[in-house]
């Protein structure tokens, strides 16, 4: 268990506006909890860590201010952002267990208790702070452990995901860092772009002009008139590594196994083909029916995406969801696995300037917000999220973000992941600490299909 020791409110150490601030569609559809994360560390220079901290956030939330706001309701369901500069939350506490006593830091009810930073949800959510952070600190490994000297901490986090998605959250992390080691903001990213009404492109909303599956309800397990049965079963987190020789041989498996008509077409990225193997290795573990729907929703970054582009430091929300052609298990399982990578891609594909404005028009045309908002993020609280599982799966790329660039002074995490258990059917794909083309899978799922899942993902390879 871990003992809380300091709990501190951090304010912007200069005045900051106040007032009220414009969220785009999507940040109103995103789960107004929180998203958790975990860093580790290995390293033991943690003397004044917390003060460090507690002094850089709180010159750092001067450019961040809308961090130290607070939501409040609007008819509909919608949010607005008071930027009052009521703070944000830092808790220091003490861990009774080792760093090795964790494992894997795979996400659990209990990794959650202890490690991430509780949030009230039984307040108003104008009480509630958007951004709360943990340190703990590991207790002394045993006199025979090699790393009987090695102490370690982890740093949780919780972000109102309303706030921003996970790209903005991770700058916001690492130019935090950047100002606790002593050193400057010298990058245009590490400031944040706070105007959001760069999202709002056409107004009034025009008619949506695709039909939008991804925000409808998905394929059902057959028998089922409903989720209700299936989001009873107990769920479960685990990690499963995969080396750079296994990511490069499922590539090359992958695009080998290619019908001739498309060998022209480009190869299938590490993304398209590890989400290919992780929704085949599910389906096989699910033990579905041959004729059982299902498909796969994937989100993107579309700060790239849209025309004209939003900034690379844009703080908000900058997603867009889509949605695989629907196929049958069968068809899944005894095909190649490019036959999956092709769907994952044609769901990536439809996301282009056109398919999002439809996508935030669709939103936009929607005076009630919370079946919408139900259908559109699951990255809440678990407690909260809609359901997207069995038979179907939900595979978030954190490839791309530097995660591991949070260096508060006591060198780079040695570990990053999900800092809770999300519903089952949920899987990120997370670039390793190693640095060497190493990727980390973090899956989802009900308790028990997890041990087949993880047989056939090793054996597939």
């Amino acid at each position: 268990m871990s003992t809380i020791t300091a709990s501190y409110n951090v304010t912007p150490n200069e005045p900051t506006p106040n007032v009220s601030l414009w969220l785009s569609e999507s940040d109103q559809v995103a789960r107004w909890s929180h998203t958790s994360t975990i860093y580790i560390y290995k390293e033991n220079q943690t003397q004044n860590a917390l003060e460090r901290m507690r002094d850089s956030l709180s010159k750092i939330l001067v450019h961040y201010h809308p961090l130290a706001g607070r939501l409040t309701w609007l008819e509909g369901g919608k949010v607005e952002l008071n930027c009052n500069g009521k703070g944000v939350t830092l808790i220091e506490a003490e861990s009774q267990k080792t760093m090795d006593d964790y494992g894997d830091f795979a996400p659990s009810e209990k990794l959650k208790n202890e490690l991430i930073p509780p949030v009230d949800y039984s307040q108003p959510i104008e009480e509630l702070p958007l951004l709360l952070v943990q340190l703990t600190r590991f207790k002394k490994g045993s006199s025979n452990n090699n790393n009987n000297n090695q102490l370690g901490l982890a740093i949780g986090v919780a972000f109102c995901h309303v706030l921003c998605d996970g790209l903005a959250a991770i700058r916001f992390i690492n130019a935090w860092a950047k100002l606790t080691r002593g050193e400057v903001l010298d990058s245009i990213e590490m400031f944040p772009f706070l105007d959001r009404t760069i999202m709002n492109s056409t107004y009034p909303p025009r008619a949506p002009r695709f039909d939008h599956p991804e925000l409808k309800p998905l394929p059902l397990k057959l028998g089922t008139t409903d989720t209700i049965e299936e989001q009873k079963k107990e769920k479960t987190a685990v990690i499963l590594r995969l080396t750079s020789q296994q990511v490069e041989k499922l590539k090359k498996k992958t695009n080998d196994e290619r019908p001739q008509k498309e060998e022209t077409l480009r190869p299938y990225s590490r993304y398209e083909v590890i989400a290919s193997h992780i929704w085949r290795c599910a389906s096989k573990a699910r033990e579905l029916e041959d004729l059982q729907p299902t498909v796969v929703r994937v989100s993107a970054d579309i700060r790239n995406r849209l025309n004209p582009p939003l900034p690379r430091n844009y703080f908000g929300n900058a997603l867009a969801v889509a949605l695989t052609p629907k196929c049958h298990t069968k068809e899944l399982i005894t095909n190649p696995l490019s036959h999956g990578a092709q769907k994952i891609r044609e769901a990536i594909e439809l996301l282009n300037d056109e398919y999002i404005r439809s996508q935030l028009d669709f939103i936009r045309c929607h005076e009630q917000l919370d079946r919408i908002r139900a259908s559109y993020l699951d990255q809440g609280e678990p407690k909260n999220a809609p359901f997207y599982g069995n038979p179907n799966l939900t595979i978030v790329s954190w490839m791309s973000m530097p995660v591991y660039e949070a260096d508060f002074g006591w060198g780079k995490p040695g570990y990053f992941g999900p800092g809770a258990v999300y519903p089952d059917g949920k899987a990120y794909i997370i670039r390793s600490s190693d640095e060497d083309g190493s990727l980390v899978v973090s899956a989802h799922l009900q308790t028990a299909h997890k041990e087949l899942f993880k047989k056939f993902f090793y054996e597939d390879i």
